[in-house]
């Protein structure tokens, strides 16, 4: 099974890129995003490997981290998402931004993806929502938005992130802001305060 690929671009194609590993070239497809970050035809590049093997064919598929392919696999455990819609999504959304939106149970976010409609978003948020966290990255207070998405967030918390959002914000810059309001307001802090230092660290 090839875990790695080192080598230089021979091609770049819509959906894939063509490595040269030392006088062999393999076919690698990728995410929008992936292709996007990698350079140009004759550059070097590394990409991590997530190798598919069927009876009449073998696949392979690749990303610039181990937690895009980490986020690969755990999107194909849901029933209804293969590898076309699991890149879709990741062409769409950031790992971290994924994470955030399983959370939040942010439905608009997960079905901006091609492919993506109502139903599997709500099959993708209520199945991966307990392994969100794990799968998180660089995704900020990811407990704060699980408890957000569920329902069960302190009632200044979610009037306050109610309040931003309304405002204009997303609900993900609006649960952030609000979590660094808490630190700075301190515990017991009503609304109208969490609003308030929400919006300074919005201004920022």
């Amino acid at each position: 099974m090839i875990g790695k690929l080192k080598g230089t671009i021979e091609e770049l194609g819509e959906d894939y890129v063509l490595v040269d590993v030392h006088g062999v070239c393999y076919v690698a497809y990728c995410s929008g995003r992936t292709l996007s970050k990698l350079g140009s035809v004759g550059e070097a590049c590394i990409l991590f490997i997530e190798t598919y093997v069927r009876e009449d064919q073998i696949r392979l598929f690749g990303f610039t981290t181990a937690l895009e392919r980490e986020w690969f696999n755990i999107l194909q455990t849901v029933q209804g998402v293969g590898a076309k819609v699991a890149l879709a999504l990741l062409s769409t959304l950031t790992p971290a931004e994924l994470a955030n939106a399983i959370a939040l149970q942010d439905r608009a976010a997960v079905s901006r993806a091609p492919g993506v409609g109502p139903k599997v978003a709500v099959r993708i948020m209520t199945e991966l929502k307990n392994k969100a966290p794990a799968f998180a990255g660089e995704a900020a207070n990811i407990g704060l938005k699980q408890e957000l998405g569920e329902g069960v967030a302190a009632a200044p918390v979610a009037d306050a992130v109610s309040a931003l959002t309304n405002l204009g914000y997303s609900r993900d810059q609006a649960a952030n802001a609000v979590a660094a309001a808490m630190k700075l307001a301190g515990a017991g802090a009503d609304s109208a305060k969490l609003i308030r230092f929400g919006l300074k660290e919005l201004a920022r």
